[in-house]
C-alpha cells in the first residue's frame, strides 16, 4: 500500500519540505543574529542572496503542502475500497486513527503555509526586506510543525492494514454518538443556520468595508472573520449543507461529497472555504504589519487583491452550499429542532 503513487507523492513532498527547512533553520538563526540591512559587510551580502532563494523554493514547497492536504484526503478516499466496512474518507482515517491526527495537522498547516507565503510576498515586494526576521522565525516554527506531520503521516500509511474492520461514517457523524463530530451532528439546525448566516454576513460586510474605507479596523475585524467563518462553515457542513446534497435527512458525512456520486462537489466547496479564510487572515496580518513597511501603497495593493480575491470565492462558497437548498425538492421540515 506504502507503494500507492498518492502515498508516494504525499512522501517525498514532506521530506523535500523538511530536508529545506532543516537547511533553512541554520541561516535563520543567522539572520536573527547577523541580519542589518544598512549593512554592506560580506557576510550581509552573503545573507540577503541566500536568504532570496531558500524564501523562494521555501515558497514553491510550501504551495506544494498545500496542495498536498487536497492530495492527501483525496488518496485516503480513494483507498477506501481496500477496507472493509469503508465506504469514504471516513472509514479509511478510521482504519489507523493516526489519520485524523494528519488530517487535523494538514488543515492547520494550510493556514501556516499560507501566512508565511503571505509574509514572504510582502517581504520581497518591499525595498529593504523589512519583514526578513520575521520569516526566519516563521521558518524555525513551521519546522518541528511539518517534521511532526511528516512523522505521522509515515506511521499513518505504514500502519494501513487492509486486514483491519473499520467503520464509517454512519457511526461517526451519528447524532446519538458521542465527540465533537457527533456533536456537530446533533446541532439544532436553525442554531446552525442562524450561526452561519451571521458568521457570512460579518464577513461579507466587513470585507466590503475594508474594500471601499482606509480605517484599519475593518481590516482587522475582515482578518478576524476569516478563522470564525471557517470553523462555522464546517460546523455548518456536518450539520445541515450536506444534508441537502445527499437528500438524507441523517447522513451528516463531510467527505461523501468529495466522491464521483456527488460530482466531487466537496472540492470546489473546501477550496473557497479555505481560499476566502485565508484571504481575510492575511488582510488583517498585512494590516498589523503596515508600520514595517515603507512603500504603503503596495501594501494597499496587495490588500485590496486579497479582499477581493476572499469576497469572490466567499459567494462561490456560499451559491455552492446554497444551490441543493434552493432547488432541489428535498427539504428538512419536520427536522428543525
Amino acid at each position: 500500500m506504502i507503494l500507492h503513487p498518492g502515498i508516494l507523492a504525499l512522501e517525498l513532498g514532506s521530506a523535500l519540505l523538511i530536508l529545506m527547512l532543516l537547511y533553512s533553520a541554520g541561516l535563520s538563526i543567522k539572520i536573527l543574529r547577523h541580519w542589518d540591512i544598512n549593512s554592506s559587510s560580506e557576510l550581509q551580502l552573503n545573507l540577503e542572496r541566500k536568504t532570496y532563494l531558500t524564501s523562494t523554493i521555501i515558497n514553491y514547497l510550501l504551495g506544494y503542502q498545500i496542495v498536498s492536504a487536497i492530495l492527501f484526503i483525496y488518496t485516503v478516499d480513494g483507498l477506501h475500497t481496500e477496507f472493509v466496512g469503508a465506504m469514504c474518507a471516513t472509514g479509511t482515517l478510521n482504519a489507523n486513527p493516526i489519520g485524523w491526527y494528519v488530517l487535523y495537522l494538514k488543515i492547520l498547516n494550510i493556514f501556516i503555509a499560507s501566512i508565511w507565503i503571505g509574509i514572504n510576498v510582502l517581504d520581497q515586494r518591499s525595498r529593504y526586506y523589512p519583514l526578513t526576521r520575521l520569516k526566519s522565525a516563521g521558518v524555525l516554527i513551521m519546522l518541528p510543525v511539518f517534521v511532526l506531520d511528516g512523522y505521522l503521516q509515515t506511521r499513518y500509511f505504514l500502519g494501513l492494514d487492509p486486514a483491519v474492520i473499520t467503520s464509517c461514517c454512519g457511526a461517526l457523524f451519528s447524532s446519538q454518538g458521542s465527540g465533537l463530530a457527533s456533536t456537530l451532528s446533533g446541532m439544532p439546525i436553525r442554531l446552525s443556520q442562524l450561526f452561519f448566516l451571521l458568521a457570512t454576513v460579518f464577513m461579507f460586510i466587513t470585507g466590503l468595508l475594508s474594500l471601499k474605507g482606509r480605517r484599519g479596523l475593518f481590516k482587522y475585524l475582515y482578518g478576524i472573520s476569516g478563522p470564525v467563518f471557517f470553523l462555522v462553515s464546517i460546523s455548518a457542513i456536518i450539520s445541515f449543507v450536506s444534508l441537502y446534497f445527499y437528500e438524507l435527512p441523517t447522513h451528516h458525512c463531510p467527505f461523501d461529497i468529495l466522491q464521483a456520486d456527488y460530482h466531487w462537489i466537496g472540492y470546489p466547496l473546501y477550496i473557497t472555504l479555505f481560499l476566502s479564510a485565508v484571504m481575510a487572515m492575511l488582510t488583517g496580518i498585512y494590516e498589523a504589519l503596515k508600520s514595517r513597511i515603507d512603500e504603503q501603497s503596495i501594501v494597499q495593493g496587495l490588500q485590496r487583491k486579497l479582499i477581493v480575491t476572499g469576497l469572490i470565492a466567499e459567494c462561490i462558497f456560499i451559491a455552492i452550499c446554497l444551490w441543493p437548498i434552493l432547488f432541489s425538492s428535498f427539504t428538512l421540515k419536520g427536522y428543525y429542532l
